[in-house]
């Protein structure tokens, strides 16, 4: 009877196959070793060849030129997790990682240690669970009692190696950013590049970000990578190899098969978080830039009453930010949702079924234990062991999924980075890409902006046919020739805009040479006093050393009594007591100003002060003076011109006020237009000249006066 109801269930062509089948089976019986041998052997050497294959693309995208990158504008410039994400980040580990002998690698072995210890422990305790059941369901007392003993006792090493993997990670995070910020603080403060990348270059508008926050969350999510990813990695080898010993390799296998093709729909419909991650950072950096650039600029928006239209840019900047954390919250719903499903349920149910074929089929190979031929007792510790190493092989390869989307939030971080240490080289180079908002057509200015100069270090100061470019690209002089040697003193004058301090900017080293030669001396023989001169942060005697340290100081032979008379030449000797000594450390932008910030003019003057203190504490062979001295009297004027000079200091002034003529033999003036002229200045003929002048224009004031007047006599009959 139960044959013609298989032969009514079932159609010919099906009962066919029958023998076919039963002979596969037969035959893969036989050679199961061998399949099983072979499989292996053709995954290990797959991984061996996507190894190699992803070493030779990023040996080949290093060896690609650096125009392919620059020719793609950044607002196109897509972050994924692909070759070009691989090949910045084998860059930036050079810098976080030297070398075999480096702190940072045998932290890397040393946490790898307890990553492998951990994982055997836990294979320990699934097999301890096992038993504890069976000795439950069995009624065995003793081995249940003894097996709670040996689970106590397995706690201790087990709670002190989480924490240990819990302190290597955050120690890795640590040493990597230490070895970060060090690398990129000695490029940032090295041949102007912090200058350089602020005023000449448009890639990066928050620099202080960057260095800050983006180094803080690269290393974070660098180190915690590793530790998402490189223990579930071994955890899925450990337990898939435990799991293949106790329910077979067919169910391992089947169940790997499973995990990979559901893993590729994963990847397939995983959104870009890198992009989304490097884009929320720029939106971070640009709404903090704009309140940095409020609270610099307080006093004027302030006095301009222009907080509505702040108001309005600040707003307008954090609601593009929230749109976007909007969009991405809204994106990670629905993958969410999937990556829930597969990873939680699909591959749960998954598991159930695995853990049932040592008690529903006679799988060849396999032990007593855990079989139809078991006791109850022995199933349920082959069931409990089964699943727990199962659950845990689960949730290994849950965490590499979820580790995905980590890289992929790393690759954000890895973009911002690495694009970061780009521009760096590329300034340092002498390449750099900004949006050049001429007056004039750029492509006039084009063949000049193409060209470099020449630099040579020499004991005077000379121009020979070097083009004044600004930034954006206009062309202020096209060739500037003039000369100063020590003993010279040049006045530089002329309308604003036309290149006066542009010409400081590039014997300073902080703008490009376009063209012709620059002979200039070192830069400890040349002092700049810019218009608003800059306090340090330190102690009082600090700021008259700046850029020296104390140690310099020493080495100079110089003490504070010496820099107390420099102080009495500026007359401010009498800061060192009321702000309590030498090495008193203040805010000295409000000290200076007596607490009150809306007095800037005495801020400013008490700048100046320290400043020309700085310059004849240094006493260098040159002087620039940047229209330093509008702030203060005549009478200190005189003082610290009269004292610089007698100090041998040759004087490069910007200024417009007649009274320093007198201190200068040469002139440097601008005609607004491109021209200039360069000749030696007569202070009293020049003088005569502009009283003169002064005395001729103030009669034309009266010629509409006196002609209105005669026209109204002409007009009495």
């Amino acid at each position: 009877m139960p044959a013609v109801l298989s032969k009514l269930a079932l159609p010919e062509w099906r009962l066919s196959l029958v023998p076919y089948l039963s002979r596969l089976l037969k035959g893969y019986g036989k050679h199961r070793s061998t399949i099983h041998r072979s499989i292996l052997f053709v995954f290990i050497l797959r991984s061996l060849l996507s190894i190699r294959k992803l070493f030779k693309a990023v040996k080949k995208s290093q060896h690609e030129t650096s125009s392919h990158t620059t020719k793609k504008s950044k607002k196109n410039k897509k972050v994924e997790v692909d070759i070009v994400f691989f090949k910045q980040l084998c860059k930036i580990l050079k810098i976080v990682m030297p070398g075999i002998k480096s702190q940072e690698f045998w932290l890397l072995i040393i946490h790898s240690g307890f990553l492998v210890f951990r994982t055997v422990l836990s294979v320990y305790i699934a097999s301890l669970d096992g038993k504890i059941v069976s000795a439950l369901v069995r009624g065995q007392l003793k081995e249940f009692v003894l097996g709670i003993v040996w689970w106590m006792t397995v706690a201790i090493p087990a709670t002190y190696t989480n924490s240990m993997l819990s302190f290597m990670q955050n120690k890795l995070s640590i040493q990597f950013r230490t070895r970060l910020t060090t690398f990129i603080h000695d490029k940032y403060l090295k041949d102007m590049t912090f200058y350089a990348v602020g005023n000449l270059d448009d890639r990066i508008k928050n620099v202080d970000q960057c260095i800050t926050v983006d180094t803080m969350k690269f290393s974070s999510s660098l180190a915690e990578l590793y530790s998402n990813l490189a223990k579930p990695v071994l955890d899925v080898f450990i337990y898939n190899y435990q799991l293949t010993k106790n329910v077979g390799f067919e169910g391992v296998f089947l169940g790997s098969l499973i995990i990979n093709m559901s893993s590729a729909v994963m990847r397939k419909y995983t959104p870009s978080f890198g992009k989304m991650v490097a884009e929320e950072q720029k939106l971070e950096g640009e709404f903090r830039f704009r309140h940095s650039r409020l609270m610099e600029n307080a006093e004027e928006i302030a006095l301009l009453n222009g907080q509505a239209i702040e108001k309005t840019e600040l707003d307008k900047s954090y609601y593009a930010l929230i749109r976007h954390v909007n969009r991405v919250f809204r994106v990670r719903v629905p993958y969410g949702m999937l990556e829930d499903f597969v990873i939680k349920y699909f591959w749960g149910a998954c598991g159930l079924v695995l853990c049932s074929v040592p008690v529903f089929f006679n799988v060849p190979g396999l032990s007593a234990k855990g079989t139809l031929a078991s006791s109850v007792g022995g199933r349920a510790e082959g069931f409990v062991t089964n699943r727990r190493l199962l659950m845990s092989s689960s949730d290994a390869v849950g965490r590499i999924m979820y580790a995905y989307k980590e890289i992929t939030e790393l690759a954000g971080y890895t973009s911002r980075v690495n694009d970061l240490l780009e521009v760096f080289e590329d300034v340092k180079a002498g390449r750099f890409q900004k949006n050049l908002v001429s007056s004039v057509s750029t492509e006039s200015n084009e063949e000049i902006l193409k060209g470099r100069g020449q630099i040579v270090e020499s004991e005077n100061i000379e121009f020979i046919n070097v083009p004044i470019v600004s930034p954006n690209g206009d062309v202020l002089v096209p060739q500037l020739n003039f000369h100063v040697k020590p003993g010279m003193h040049l006045l530089i004058v002329g309308p604003n805009g036309c290149g006066k301090s542009s010409l400081f900017r590039i014997l300073g080293g902080l703008w490009p040479v376009y063209g012709g030669t620059v002979h200039r001396p070192s830069h400890r023989d040349i002092f700049y006093i810019p218009q608003r001169p800059y306090l340090s942060l330190g102690t009082l005697r600090d700021q008259i050393l700046y850029p020296d340290t104390v140690e310099d100081m020493k080495k100079r032979n110089i003490s504070d009594d010496q820099l107390l008379d420099i102080l009495k030449i500026v007359q401010i000797e009498h800061v060192v007591e009321r702000e309590g000594g030498w090495d008193t450390e203040k805010e000295w932008t409000i000290a200076l100003s007596g607490g009150d910030k809306q007095r800037a003019s005495i801020l400013l003057t008490a700048k100046l002060y320290i400043a020309m203190a700085r310059l004849f504490y240094h006493s260098p062979r040159y002087a620039i003076l940047d229209e330093c001295t509008s702030a203060v009297s005549m009478d200190i004027e005189r003082i610290m011109y009269t004292h610089a000079t007698s100090l041998g200091i040759s004087l490069l002034t910007v200024s417009h006020r007649p009274s320093l003529w007198k201190y200068h033999n040469f002139i440097l003036q601008y005609d607004g237009q491109g021209g200039y002229v360069f000749t030696k200045l007569d202070a009293q003929k020049r003088l005569a000249l502009q009283e003169e002048k002064n005395a001729i224009e103030a009669k034309l004031l009266e010629v509409p006066k006196i002609q209105a007047r005669i026209q109204e006599l002409s007009e009495l009959k």
